[in-house]
């Protein structure tokens, strides 16, 4: 960085910033921002103080820049972010100090979720287009991925999750119906699917889903068909088109459909492309459904999609995570939710060292 070689006497504000970051100076770091020093400049590669300050594992430095306004959620030219340094750097007090203030922040502000709508289709719009299914994927006609075969492992452990009591049991989104013939294998008393997508509709039709036994196939939006629905012992959620908004406000509608003791999951894929902003939405998704009464652990699986061949003929690649994070959510009312809350300490500790943020 340009502070590093350069004279203290000749150096900007911002340029001893940068060194006091570097050095865990955190009284310097203090004096300069209240000299005016700017705490949201960069240096090349798009870096900034506060990613300068996470790597270094100086806490002071960071809740000072932190409280001066540098953005938790900027990203250097390779699309890191200041949880990232400190990730990549192992400094797990920091992370965490970053995830909590990140996540206050965007529970005012709701930074990550904007940065979600950006450039995505709404699901009205999906529903009223063509999707096609080939080679192992459910495409739109966009050349987006609605579903991909490598998700197969992951469904399997959904549904292991939402089907663990037994009972009745609700998947929102048949897409491949990968998880539905999963939740088969696990022999509920019920298995209701809801699908918007007619032409999903359909194919989930041609492969007998709306003839088995013990089966319910309903054809319509999650919003308009819910009502009639429920209650259940499981529930799992995999919508296409949506925003974490419409997840948001399906959670609201689980004190209702799920039982005493029903366990919830849903597919992980929130900021599938920063580890740090996708810990920042499953910390989120954790204290919005404690609210509601349900506590929520994620369990880290492997999970590697990275082959360039995996994402052929896709127009965008919407998985880039090595690990992924299996919630299992459960209603107040049995053992189990204590047990989901003394594993949530895990999953903290576990993505510090998932963390490949630079070196």
């Amino acid at each position: 960085m340009a502070a590093a070689n350069t004279p203290a006497a000749e150096a900007s504000p911002e340029q001893q910033l940068f060194a006091a970051a570097a050095a865990g100076d955190a009284a310097g770091v203090r004096t300069l921002l209240a000299a005016g020093a700017e705490p949201v400049c960069e240096s090349d590669g798009g870096v900034t103080p506060l990613m300068v300050a996470a790597e270094r594992g100086s806490l002071e430095s960071v809740q000072a820049l932190l409280e001066a306004g540098a953005p938790w959620h900027a990203q250097d030219a390779e699309g890191y972010c200041a949880g990232d340094y400190a990730s990549g750097s192992k400094n797990r007090a920091v992370l965490q100090q970053l995830l909590d203030w990140a996540v206050r922040a965007e529970l005012i502000l709701g930074t990550i979720s904007r940065r979600e709508k950006k450039g995505a289709a709404p699901n009205r719009d999906y529903l009223s287009s063509s999707i096609r299914y080939e080679d192992g994927k459910l495409m739109d006609e966009q050349g987006e991925a609605v579903m991909m075969g490598w998700e197969t492992p992951l469904m399997e452990r959904h549904a292991e999750v939402i089907c663990s009591g037994g009972g009745d049991v609700l998947n929102v989104g048949f897409g491949m119906g990968i998880i539905d013939g999963f939740i088969q294998q696990h022999q509920p008393r019920s298995h209701t699917i809801i699908e918007a997508h007619p032409d999903v509709y359909r194919y989930a039709c041609s492969q007998g889903w709306d003839k088995k036994a013990g089966v319910r196939l309903v054809l319509g939006r999650w919003q308009d068909v819910i009502n009639d629905l429920g209650p259940f012992d499981g529930i799992f959620f995999d919508t296409f088109g949506e925003y974490y908004d419409d997840m948001h406000s399906f959670h609201e509608l689980l004190p209702r459909l799920l039982k005493p003791g029903g366990v919830y999951s849903f597919f992980n894929g929130l900021a599938p492309d920063n580890l740090f902003f996708h810990l920042v939405y499953g910390e989120i998704a954790r204290l919005e459904l404690g609210r509601l009464g349900l506590e929520t652990s994620y369990a880290p699986m492997p999970m590697d999609a990275s082959a360039k061949e995996v994402w052929e003929g896709v127009a965008n690649r919407y998985w880039h995570l090595p690990v992924y994070f299996v919630p299992t959510c459960i209603m107040a009312g049995s053992n189990q939710a204590a047990d989901a809350a003394s594993a949530q300490a895990e999953q903290q500790q576990q993505a510090g060292d998932a963390g490949d943020g630079p070196s």
